[in-house]
């Protein structure tokens, strides 16, 4: 059923959206080291999967090198698979 009276819509803000900057390209990162596991957590969510590179802000490049490295980590255990 349709509520009666008026339908109050809310205003959408138009705030401008920044990019999202690499913070491995911004550090002038050569590569990522799996050995490295502060920097890995900060790429890894509570449940134990890899922070897209879309909420990251990661380059295409660095993601690929970050979730390789995560994944040697996981192997190698130095990182856990889930929390």
């Amino acid at each position: 059923m349709r509520p009666r009276g008026k339908i109050i819509k809310k205003k959408k803000r138009n705030l401008p959206l920044r990019k999202k900057i690499c913070r491995l390209c911004a550090n002038k990162a050569k590569s990522v080291d799996y050995k490295d596991v502060k920097t890995l957590e900060a790429f890894i969510r509570d449940r134990g999967k890899i922070v897209s590179s879309r909420i990251s802000g990661n380059c295409a490049k660095h993601q690929r090198m970050v979730a390789r490295a995560l994944k040697q980590a996981r192997f190698i255990s130095l990182i856990p698979y889930v929390r």
